[in-house]
């Protein structure tokens, strides 16, 4: 294993730790998920020079595209919550109360 690959997958481990263990406030849940998608992105846009194939360098385009609307998407998420409660602490919201 290169210390390139190494990097993505402690990258990627890191962010899902970050994830799992550090969920205060929605901000710091999304820079995880952005971190994640950001390793993603760089592997798949590696991949294909690795490995000396054409057909496969659409797959970074598309992860580009879905990680921008996960991005949109968790920033409209953020300002509806914060509006509404006053906070982007996680512990603050209850879905029952919907």
């Amino acid at each position: 294993m290169s210390t390139l690959h190494l990097s993505f997958y402690s990258t990627f481990t890191l962010s899902s730790l970050g994830l799992a263990f550090h969920r205060t406030h929605l901000v710091s849940a999304l820079l995880c998920l952005e971190g994640m998608m950001l390793s993603m992105y760089i592997s798949l846009s590696i991949w294909p020079v690795e490995n000396q194939m054409a057909s496969s360098t659409l797959m970074p385009v598309l992860m580009l595209t879905f990680s921008a609307c996960e991005a949109g998407t968790g920033l409209a998420m953020l300002v509806a919550t914060t509006r509404t409660h006053g906070s982007d602490q996680l512990h603050n919201l209850n879905l029952l109360q919907c």
